[in-house]
This record gives structure tokens, sequence and C-alpha cells, in this order.
């Protein structure tokens, strides 16, 4: 028998609202919170929130000595498309491979590692 249920996963970031609007438009979902604290409800259920922090320092991608500490991996069905989507949104390439993984790493506006999954 579990002892808990994940409530959300938060990040840390700047901007809450901001970092919450880029996430809605990437999964869907509705923006909820103040200045400080912001939850994204996405579709499926799961809360993804945002933290204001301030004198957040974004991770590097890669970089042993400044960790990614955690990245979110998003399933999606057209690599290509999902890309052009992101980047319009503001995310940044850090390594979109050769072409043959089925996965891609971005950044998103606050510098947090993501990767779009072709599912």
């Amino acid at each position: 028998m579990a002892l808990a249920e994940l409530g959300a996963v938060v990040l840390d970031c700047p901007d809450p609202r901001a970092l919450a609007g880029f996430y809605a438009e990437v999964l869907g979902g509705t923006v909820e919170g103040d200045d400080d604290w912001v939850d994204l409800r996405t579709p499926g259920g799961q809360t993804l929130a945002f933290q204001a922090a301030p004198g957040h320092v974004a991770p590097e991608w890669p970089a042993p000595d400044r960790s990614q500490q955690f990245h979110l991996d998003l399933s999606v069905p057209d690599l290509d498309a999902a890309e052009k989507g992101v980047l319009a949104l503001g995310a940044k390439v850090l390594d979109a491979g050769d072409g043959s993984r089925s996965y891609r790493v971005y950044a998103d506006p606050a510098g947090h590692p993501f990767c779009l999954c072709a599912c």
C-alpha cells in the first residue's frame, strides 16, 4: 500500500504565470493561482505547478557542475510538428539529435530541460 499520492510536480522559476502559460500551450489545461504560485491543471488530471524563485538560476544541460535536477518527458505523435510548436512558444533546442533518436531535448523559457518523445 502506498504511503502517499503524487500531488504535483513543482518548477521554480522567475515568472510563474508566464511559465505556466508556456506549458498550458504545450499540454493544454487551465492556469490558476496568484503571482507566487500558479497551477496548471492538465486535461489528464495531473497538476504542474510553478513557484516564484527570486534569483532563480536555470540548470544547464548537459553540465555536471550545474545539474538539470530533473526533466519532463512529453509524449508527442509528431516530433517535427511538436518541435515547431514549442520553439514558437519560446523553447530553446538543447539537443535535437541526428534524426535517428525517438526524442529531442529542449529548455523551456525559464531554462528547465524537457524532452519531446515520439509515442
